[in-house]
């Protein structure tokens, strides 16, 4: 009886990754087909295409040369990243709690460092192909030009990716520390029955503001307009993705999809008190968030310019006011 319990509960948690995944692919196509290309009167791509069929239609095409000091790693960085955010979205899981300190605020925060420092990795391993073989210098504004080395497209990405992770997230994280305040506990079972008991922390002053400090936390990590300085189209094409090809770009594009909903079950986690699980009806409340979400935000990066440094410090440094405005209230 026990080892059927066992089984059943595995598959269960197995069977949600699932469901979180499936919605994840078409998360993206949602909010470009019927947010971003209603508001701009554009017809926009078919709901699957960016989700289901691009990943599809890049795993038949081939690979190519990557021109990378170390295309080993530089290939390895997609399946990381992918790896990181299927940990998060297993560790939100109410039946692996059991795991202590690993399903706890800090573990989350700390794998989505990693998943951030990927992008440095990217664009550091890169030497683009559209700049390596120029037979002049690069003038490609920010470029280096040295006698000793050159400049690449890619560098520019790097150094964009690192201001994101010193700067940029910080908003997510101001507002993922107010749950554990208000609980003055890390750990996402003790945070999930604080709210079971005492309702949600979203419905308190306190919690509205974090809720606005993490959408805006959400809209930076994700790199989406006015936000996506990672891979500005003007100056560095597709940033730290330009010369991922084939399997490796399609599993970027999957990936981006299922983070959309993984931010999306953090935010009900630690903010409704409701973790998913496949056989408890709080799962219709993560795809609810983690549709909502990507509407939002499709609603505002469709009137939204690309930011320069001018507008991203400004925002980013008012937001993290709201997010110490959050703890002072959770304080008092």
């Amino acid at each position: 009886m026990f080892k059927i319990t066992i089984l059943y509960t595995i598959l269960a948690v197995i069977g949600t990754i699932f469901v979180a995944f499936i919605v994840g692919t078409f998360i993206p196509g949602i909010e470009r087909k019927y947010i971003q290309a209603r508001i701009q009167q554009r017809v926009g791509p078919p709901v699957t295409s960016i989700g289901i069929m691009a990943p599809i239609k890049f795993a038949f095409k081939e690979n190519v040369e990557i021109n990378s000091p170390a295309p080993g790693i530089y290939k390895a960085l997609p399946v990381v990243c992918f790896i990181v955010v299927l940990v998060i979205m297993l560790l939100l899981i109410p039946k692996v709690y059991v795991a202590g300190v690993l399903t706890s605020v800090i573990a989350i925060i700390g794998l989505l460092k990693v998943e951030e420092i990927c992008y440095v990795l990217m664009g550091a391993l890169s030497k683009s192909i559209m700049s390596s073989s120029l037979p002049f210098p690069d003038i490609v504004k920010g470029g280096l030009h040295l006698d000793s080395e050159r400049s690449f497209i890619e560098d520019i990405s790097s150094n964009r990716a690192f201001r994101l992770i010193a700067f940029g997230s910080f908003p997510l994280y101001l507002a993922l520390i107010i749950p554990v305040i208000k609980v003055k506990s890390i750990y996402l079972s003790d945070i999930v029955a604080y709210q079971v008991a005492h309702g949600p922390i979203l419905f308190s002053a306190a919690g509205i503001v974090a809720a606005i400090v993490f959408f805006i936390g959400y809209m930076i990590l994700l790199n989406e307009y006015p936000f996506a300085i990672l891979k500005t189209k003007a100056d560095v094409i597709e940033g730290p993705y330009m010369e991922y090809a084939s399997k490796y770009r399609g599993l970027v594009y999957l990936t981006r999809g299922f983070l959309m909903f993984v931010l999306g079950a953090i935010f009900s986690v630690l903010f409704l008190g409701m973790p998913p699980y496949l056989l408890s009806w709080k799962i219709l409340v993560n795809i609810a968030v983690a549709l909502i979400f990507p509407i939002i935000m499709g609603i505002l990066s469709a009137f939204s310019p690309v930011f320069t440094n001018k507008q991203f410090y400004p925002v980013v440094i008012g937001t993290s006011l709201l997010g110490i405005l959050a703890i002072v209230l959770t304080l008092l």
